[in-house]
């Protein structure tokens, strides 16, 4: 996978991909949330054909999977390693910590909601890393300051380096970053 060299770049890459209505998700996030459901349809059908003693259930995991492996391929067309793998459970890891905190919310458990929330998100934030070469190996992330070059990449101020961040600030890095550079909505 090409390397991206800096957040500016990361960002004009997203904006090519964004829909002709600027105020919709870019299509590469509307992806992942869809890759999201299919991983979550997979283990549906799974349990239901469990608990069903239904077959028929089971079937169907093969066409689901199916279109999620070419729904990721539009997101990941090359990697090394494992990142393909370690991306699905990345997604659905998200997907089922979010899942399990709208239920605490629904059950009127706020902190364990917003705690799951950032969990979740944070591994959301973990994929966009890996995915867009912002983590070598998932371990070694070093954030440096950049100049402003414009007012469009203004919140952009990262690039990555190869040596290690201090303090463990790696996952909130890694939010901002996200949070900034894979901004879905534009006002």
């Amino acid at each position: 996978m090409e390397k991206i060299k800096n957040v500016k770049e990361f960002v004009e890459k997203l904006d090519a991909a964004k829909k002709v209505n600027p105020k919709d998700l870019s299509s590469d996030q509307d992806l992942t949330i869809g890759i999201m459901n299919l991983i979550s349809i997979e283990e549906h059908l799974m349990f239901s054909g469990a608990k069903t003693g239904k077959h028929e259930f089971y079937d169907l995991i093969n066409d689901v999977r199916e279109q999620r492996k070419q729904m990721m391929q539009k997101i990941i067309p090359s990697y090394e390693g494992e990142v393909w793998c370690i991306s699905k459970h990345l997604l659905a890891a998200s997907m089922r910590l979010f899942e399990v905190g709208t239920k605490a919310l629904a059950a009127g458990d706020k902190d364990g909601a917003y705690d799951l929330f950032d969990r979740s998100y944070g591994l959301y934030c973990i994929f966009w890393g890996l995915n867009m070469g912002m983590i070598n190996g998932g371990v070694d992330v070093k954030w440096v300051k950049t100049k402003k070059s414009s007012e469009t990449d203004r919140s952009a101020q990262a690039v990555v380096a190869t040596d290690d961040m201090a303090d463990g600030g790696k996952m909130s890095r890694l939010k901002k970053w996200v949070k900034n550079a894979v901004n879905c909505c534009i006002e």
